[in-house]
């Protein structure tokens, strides 16, 4: 089996490890290359909790925060495993995994934490999933959106993701936001290459990545029970 990996280099580099230990070959072609924000600052005062909806994010923080022992102290509640373990390896000690998705943060938000005990930090990227200020602002909680990064798409397909997907050598992509899905879509298009996919079977975090498929034809689509990326590989591994 060869599969598509289409998350940043970073994030692509450790599941290539992880799946080529179960002899699964993978070819990674990031579709989003993630820049800091020069000049973020993050406005910690009166902040109970810090809050992050993705590895990359999460590894952002940690970026940001470098040297502030003050909020290195602060809880961190990450939306799923990944974010969490990636909050951990930045050295915050106190993380907790929702789990789930963004919805599901919320909910966790909401059952550990008063609105009362101060404002909530969301580190986030340029694009952000969900609505997770309106989620907890309609309970009382004042919620800050720092932007500690951006993702910029890329601009075509590398020239070994064409010939491998022209070839019919790519057996499964795996896509983890509607965005990469979209941005998927977009340049298997404009390499011409939309019939090829009729050979592969896209896996999808969630029903609104395949959504954004529209315009392709695949071999099959499969959707993860649970927006988690453990859920999604034990699709693969299916």
């Amino acid at each position: 089996m060869r599969v598509l990996l289409t998350r940043p280099r970073a994030d692509s580099e450790a599941l290539a490890g992880r799946l080529s230990r179960q002899g699964i070959e993978c070819l990674i072609e990031p579709l989003f290359a993630l820049h800091d924000v020069e000049g973020a600052a993050l406005d910690l005062g009166g902040v109970q909790a810090l809050i992050v909806t993705s590895a990359n994010g999460a590894r952002a923080l940690g970026r940001a925060t470098s040297g502030d022992a003050t909020a290195r102290a602060l809880p961190v509640f990450a939306v799923g495993d990944a974010s969490a373990a990636a909050a951990r390896g930045e050295g915050f000690a106190h993380v907790e995994s929702a789990g789930g998705d963004v919805a599901a943060l919320a909910d966790v938000v909401r059952l550990r934490l008063d609105p009362a005990a101060g404002a909530l930090m969301h580190a986030a990227g340029s694009v952000a999933a969900g609505d997770l200020a309106g989620d907890l602002g309609r309970v009382g909680f004042e919620v800050r959106r720092a932007v500690l990064y951006r993702a910029e798409p890329a601009a075509s397909l590398t020239p070994a993701a064409r010939h491998a997907l022209a070839g019919g050598e790519i057996d499964t992509v795996l896509l983890y936001s509607p965005r990469t899905a979209a941005t998927f879509t977009a340049l298997v298009q404009a390499a011409g290459l939309a019939s090829a996919c009729d050979r592969m079977a896209a896996i999808c975090l969630s029903a609104a990545v395949a959504d954004a498929l529209d315009g392709l034809t695949l071999a099959d689509v499969r959707i993860a029970p649970h927006p988690t990326e453990q859920a999604l590989l034990a699709l693969l591994a299916d």
